[in-house]
């Protein structure tokens, strides 16, 4: 893995060999070395092994992407600013099935990187929501909820909103407090 400074060293040295191999009359050989100096400056801003752990986590393998993210050592060196946000996001994505402590920090530090698509900020931010619901703080689940759906223009987490906001309902219906009347007969019993 080549550190992203490399990368466009790589990229700038090769279009200049480029430039060189049209200025001998070689046209194909600069054409194809332009093409050679692209698939580096591509992989400046869309690192491989994010994109490998992608494609291992579309069919469920958590074990594979964890094995792909492993091989960035250092990513705040190694990544541009966005594809360090995926770094976090995909590691939150696999730790949200066993540890959401630490699933919460890795979600909250993509958010703060930011991520270049709009549906990916929104699961991210539903994932969130999902958390905070579970340790009891609603008030900051409804506001990542609602901001998740304003996010998700195309309504690719419509069902999982839906369900979402189903399950919160279901579970805040107010509860009873002790000490107070809680039927019409024990009302009734303290007005006598």
């Amino acid at each position: 893995m080549f550190n992203k400074n490399i990368k466009l060293v790589l990229a700038i040295s090769i279009f200049a060999f480029a430039i060189y191999q049209f200025i001998e009359g070689y046209i194909g050989n600069g054409i194809m070395y332009i093409l050679l100096a692209l698939i580096f400056v591509f992989l400046y801003y869309k690192n491989e092994f994010i994109l490998l752990a992608f494609l291992r986590l579309r069919k469920q393998d958590f074990e594979g992407a964890k094995k792909w993210l492993a091989k960035i050592k250092n990513p705040s060196s190694a990544l541009v600013k966005k594809q360090e946000g995926y770094y976090n996001y995909l590691h939150g994505i696999m730790l949200s099935q066993t540890n959401m402590n630490e699933a919460e920090k890795y979600f909250k530090k993509a958010i703060s990187l930011g991520l270049s698509m709009d549906h990916d900020l929104a699961m991210a931010k539903l994932n969130l929501a999902g958390i905070a619901f579970s340790k009891r703080r609603p008030q900051e689940a409804q506001k990542l909820l609602s901001e998740a759906q304003k996010l998700d223009k195309r309504d690719m987490l419509a069902d999982q909103i839906k369900m979402f906001k189903q399950q919160m309902k279901k579970t805040s219906i107010p509860k009873q407090q002790y000490g107070q009347p809680t039927s019409s007969r024990q009302h009734r019993r303290s007005r006598r």
